[in-house]
């Protein structure tokens, strides 16, 4: 555990003041780090709470580069990722390393975002200790378990762990309650994304962010144009699938 957040109990342990009721948000990939960047400052900002940030560093250099966008420091960092390590590798030391951290910890809440085998992880090891699990980003499904994979399988199994499930939309609210998760558990909140979006935009316009001078270049160059950016890191956008984007 980082220091910062070792000090911080110690110090009310010694002064015997009441402890914040404390969550320990966990990410590991940069989506999640975009998507829990808002509900961080918000829960840092609130003086009944303390905010513990978990990255399991399953995406290192993005995550901490997005976090440092924001100004969210890391409490903690257990650098889980190797190189050619297979999912049961990894699934293997998230649980170890969550497990232990969950047990000194001690949280009064864990908060996971979306479908990562960190996310996962993360909810599995909270069950397994008997901590309360809200879940954003909930409800998303295919109904292909392969596809996304091993996401689909992730975001179904948080959903049977989750105490609190945060749906962006509607559409993934109903998709919960069909599979009997109780209706006071299901909440239905926007895309965090979006606030992240918002978010960079007022810092934008407030002149207390720069835009990339390369990425300004490039737009600038197509002045008039349309311009498209796509995402395509994932599994099934590998091959022809990435292929047929571009010809579309």
């Amino acid at each position: 555990m980082s220091k910062g957040a070792d000090m911080t109990m110690n110090q009310q342990a010694r002064t015997g003041t009441k402890r914040r009721k404390r969550v320990v948000v966990v990410l590991g990939t940069r989506p999640e780090a975009v998507k829990l960047a808002p509900l961080i400052l918000g829960l840092t900002a609130t003086p009944e709470l303390e905010c513990v940030v978990v990255s399991t560093g399953q995406h290192r250099q993005m995550v901490s580069n997005i976090l440092e966008l924001f100004g969210i420091e890391i409490s903690v960092d257990l650098d889980v990722m190797q190189p050619r390590q297979r999912l049961s590798e990894l699934t293997a030391t998230l649980t170890q390393r969550l497990g232990d951290l969950f047990l000194e910890v001690k949280p009064d809440l864990i908060v996971v975002q979306g479908d990562t085998t960190t996310v996962m992880a993360a909810a599995m090891c909270a069950f397994y200790e008997n901590i309360p699990v809200a879940h954003v980003e909930a409800g998303l499904r295919t109904g292909h378990m392969r596809s996304p994979f091993p996401e689909e399988f992730n975001r179904r199994v948080v959903s049977l762990l989750a105490d609190m499930h945060f749906a962006p939309t509607e559409v993934a609210a109903r998709q919960l309650l069909a599979e009997g998760v109780a209706p006071e558990k299901v909440f239905v909140c926007g895309n965090t994304g979006i606030d992240s979006l918002l978010l960079t935009l007022e810092r934008l316009q407030s002149g207390n962010l720069s835009p990339s001078p390369t990425l300004v270049s490039a737009l600038t160059a197509r002045a008039g144009q349309r311009v498209i950016a796509v995402t395509g890191h994932r599994r099934e956008s590998f091959g022809n699938a990435f292929r047929n984007i571009c010809h579309a």
